[in-house]
């Protein structure tokens, strides 16, 4: 059977999301482990997986647009945008951040963990999708949001830059070069640095799993910008414009977490609109079942629920905190820290340190509240977080370091 343009694109990214959900749950690839193993236990091993993926995706990158000549100035999200919102991508990432270090994992793996059987997590993945909905569409961004969004944003295109990918932008700012070959020697020098220092680190070289999963993240995220950017991708494009009812979001894109999650709950609200099926609900529902089948194939597949009343609503916090924050910040752990990041876009690299951050410092301020149970307020966990942190001086804390 012939398959349209259309549902070719859909099942190739059906097949990748599947691979990057079996490869999650194979190598327990996650984010927010690898916050907490390099900020509780000084262990680099997920953490060097995440920016293997970067480096990768990053080269991959250069690739496609050098070699290939695929464009990705214009792109879901708009991750080259001229409009720089700096405070969008900090306080969005701060958000994400918080609230996968609440929610025991960023979106990717709520639904890796979904797939197999985690109840915790399907609550976590709809609390995220109900967010992200309001977030995309109600009102509830405009009122919320917007007004200082659009006070704090920097129009670069007033100062005759025309993108804030790294190679652009310096040379606007400096006026010296071409900003594209100034691009490629960013991007290789940047992927080289990270390539560099993750191998010097044993707890990520000796380990296989790490390897693999940063680069299958990596490369997917490759394949999935091939994908819609690519001969493929602009036949999609070209096709949509004669549907009756063409799909929403035809764009060069690759994998984000946080708007498909309200994606798939407007299509969930309509099932018979086949517009509403787009490249987020079929990435979603990709990485849940390639979950699903490599869990259930290794007799792994097991239902848990949450051990009290303080850990549902922590979890759901944390999940309201990732709609929220996903969305404001324009991408998640993989979104933002790995697609955008490929891009090179200074917003992107912002929003994956301000993630990092928020992470972290959630993991500090709970760390002293959890040893010094009774004595410490929020506020002195808090200082104490910041003096760990090396932001705020030491001899403010109020605790022994962490």
């Amino acid at each position: 059977m012939h398959l349209s343009i259309a549902n070719q694109v859909l099942l190739s990214v059906f097949v990748l999301a599947a691979v990057l959900g079996a490869v999650a749950y194979r190598t327990n690839f996650c984010t927010m482990g690898a916050v907490s193993d390099w900020v509780n236990m000084n262990d680099r091993g997920r953490l060097g997986a995440w920016l293997f993926a970067i480096a990768i995706a990053i080269v991959g990158v250069l690739v496609l647009e050098g070699w290939k000549g695929i464009g990705l100035n214009s792109t879901l999200p708009p991750y080259r945008t001229p409009n720089f919102a700096v405070l969008r991508y900090i306080v969005g990432g701060a958000l994400f951040g918080i609230g996968m270090t609440l929610g025991s994992g960023c979106a990717y793996r709520t639904m890796v963990r979904a797939g197999a059987g985690n109840l915790k997590s399907v609550v976590v993945l709809i609390t995220i999708g109900i967010f992200a909905y309001l977030m995309t569409q109600t009102s509830f961004y405009e009122k919320v949001f917007y007004g200082w969004v659009s006070a704090t944003t920097i129009s670069l295109s007033n100062h005759g830059i025309s993108s804030q990918a790294l190679g652009p932008l310096i040379s606007g700012i400096l006026h010296v070069g071409d900003g594209t070959v100034l691009e490629y020697w960013i991007g290789g020098i940047l992927a080289l640095a990270l390539l560099v220092m993750i191998l010097r680190w044993a707890d990520f070289r000796t380990r296989f799993d790490n390897i693999l999963a940063g680069a299958v993240v990596g490369l997917a995220v490759i394949a999935a910008w091939y994908v819609t950017a690519g001969p493929m991708g602009h036949a999609w494009k070209d096709a949509v414009m004669f549907m009756d009812t063409p799909p929403k979001d035809v764009m060069s894109q690759s994998f984000t977490f946080v708007n498909p999650t309200g994606e798939t709950l407007a299509f969930l609200m309509s099932p018979r609109n086949p517009a509403l099926i787009t490249f987020g609900v079929v990435s979603l529902v990709g990485v849940i079942f390639g979950s699903l089948v490599y869990s259930v194939v290794t007799r792994n597949f097991r239902f848990e629920w949450f051990r009290s009343f303080g850990d549902f609503v922590r979890h759901v916090v944390g999940g309201a905190l990732m709609g929220i924050g996903g969305v404001l910040g324009m991408g998640c752990t993989i979104g933002q820290g790995v697609t955008g990041f490929s891009t090179l876009s200074l917003g992107s690299i912002l929003a994956f340190l301000s993630i990092v951050f928020g992470s972290a410092l959630t993991m500090k301020v709970e760390y002293y509240k959890l040893v010094y149970e009774g004595e410490a307020s929020y506020f002195d966990a808090l200082i104490s977080a910041l003096a760990d942190l090396h932001l705020l001086p030491q001899r403010v804390r109020k605790f022994a370091p962490a």
